[in-house]
């Protein structure tokens, strides 16, 4: 996001994600105190405006992408306050991950799972439902034990499961359709040490394993390249000491020479000469090698992502998995175009969070990836096909062509987060087109 300010302290701005995909032009502002946050809102409210959060812009979706102004939380300031003995952080809600990693760490604390990535806000991230991966853990909003967000009307209002906690059932992953979060309390774990495993191996012997893998580690994870039968398949489980580090030459080997720079090079090759990617699949599956090593557990789960690329995930009942994975099979290899992006598998514990991908049921989580540049919509319309006959649920960051309609039958409590809605955004100043198309109004 780039622009001047001007002398009524907006900035005429142009507005991008990180993939490229989604862009805007409009009014950004740049609050650096809660009752700024309230003055903005108030006023588009008054004058009849729409105003949208953004955060850093790893939404695929145009969830973030504002019609009319734009609020930039980076700035924001607010309280940041550690409870050691509790295990509580309450932190401004424009903060990175990264940055909230490092706090904690700085404390002896740390969040008991996290995504592959560690650049979304904090905000961002429970808003669209970011997760990880592991049988005993929720999405990333399941450790919010309180939040305090600017409504429609310019209230300040702050919720938990004690207080107002029908409006907490819905903010905790709100699609920044009910206010803007300016503060959240988080419920973290004493700091620990992951023992990472990564090893290719076999599809069939990987889904013929797959309740001992998912119950028997504390995170579980793999990838399944297209075009072959081969899988690599990451395990994370705790461990009492780091004493396994990974030597910094290996760390740099794969984490940015093979995982991003060689990969770039075989994502180049695959789009100019598409003929070429079976084999770079199969290439790339048997050149996997082993690696185990220990590590502080943030910088295990989060990995460096410098490819670009657009993404569709999609939760499943987990049940259904090998049956999405044939029905995923089957649409790669009729594609007119060829995938280059091996595909993300990944299992999370039921909630009780109205909107979120795993409410009520044990998920699977599978994630589609194609290379920027790379016709992405006829892979994603048909994969998505597949997951819907499923009773999947799309994550809402992630590219999805779902509307209302089609949402409302897959969330029990879809009526009841429009409820929440209508009596914290009557006059919808923080619809945008997204809002409108999955949530009907």
């Amino acid at each position: 996001m780039r622009g001047r300010t001007t002398p009524s302290g907006t900035t005429p701005a142009v507005w991008a994600n990180w993939a490229g995909n989604q862009r805007t032009s409009g009014e950004a502002r740049r609050p650096s105190t809660v009752d700024e946050v309230v003055d903005t809102v108030r006023a588009a409210r008054t004058a009849a405006r729409r105003l949208k959060p953004v955060g850093s812009g790893h939404s695929f979706t145009d969830i973030a992408r504002a019609d009319d102004q734009w609020l930039d939380l980076a700035a924001l300031t607010g309280r940041i306050h550690v409870d050691t003995e509790r295990r509580l952080v309450t932190v401004p809600a424009g903060m990175a991950l990264h940055t909230l990693n490092d706090l904690l760490a700085e404390h002896g604390l740390a969040l008991a799972n996290l995504g592959d990535i560690d650049v979304q806000t904090v905000a961002g991230a429970i808003s669209t439902g970011t997760h990880g991966t592991g049988a005993g853990y929720g999405c990333l909003s399941t450790f919010v034990t309180g939040l305090t967000l600017v409504t429609g009307t310019g209230e300040l209002l702050t919720c938990s499961e004690e207080v107002e906690p029908e409006i907490f059932a819905a903010a905790r992953v709100g699609l920044g359709a009910l206010g803007v979060i300016v503060e959240v309390t988080l419920r973290c774990v004493d700091a620990f040490v992951l023992r990472a495993e990564e090893r290719p191996a076999p599809l069939a012997a990987t889904l013929a394993d797959l309740p001992a893998l998912i119950a028997g580690n504390d995170h579980f994870e793999f990838y399944w390249f297209p075009y072959t039968d081969r899988v690599q398949v990451k395990i994370n489980n705790r461990v009492p000491t780091d004493d396994r580090p990974l030597p910094r030459f290996r760390g740099w080997l794969d984490d940015e020479f093979l995982a991003n720079s060689v990969f770039a090079g075989a994502c180049r090759l695959g789009r100019a000469a598409p003929a070429l990617v079976p084999t770079i699949h199969a290439v790339s599956a048997r050149a996997l090698t082993a690696r185990t090593y220990t590590a502080r557990s943030d910088r295990v789960f989060c990995t460096p992502r410098r490819v670009r690329f657009e993404e569709m995930e999609y939760a499943l009942p987990r049940a259904a998995l090998p049956e999405a994975l044939a029905g995923l099979r089957r649409v790669v290899d009729n594609l007119p175009t060829r995938v280059l992006f091996p595909v993300e598998v990944r299992f999370t514990a039921p909630d009780d969070i109205w909107l979120s991908h795993g409410y009520g049921r044990e998920s699977a989580y599978i994630a589609v990836h194609q290379y920027v540049g790379v016709p992405a919509e006829p892979y994603f319309r048909a994969f998505e096909q597949v997951a819907t006959a499923l009773g999947g649920r799309p994550h809402w960051g992630k590219l999805h062509y779902r509307d209302a309609e089609s949402l409302a039958p897959a969330y029990p409590r879809f009526a009841d987060f429009l409820a929440v809605r209508d009596r914290l955004d009557p006059d919808r100043v923080f619809a945008n087109s997204y809002t409108e198309r999955v949530l009907g109004r």
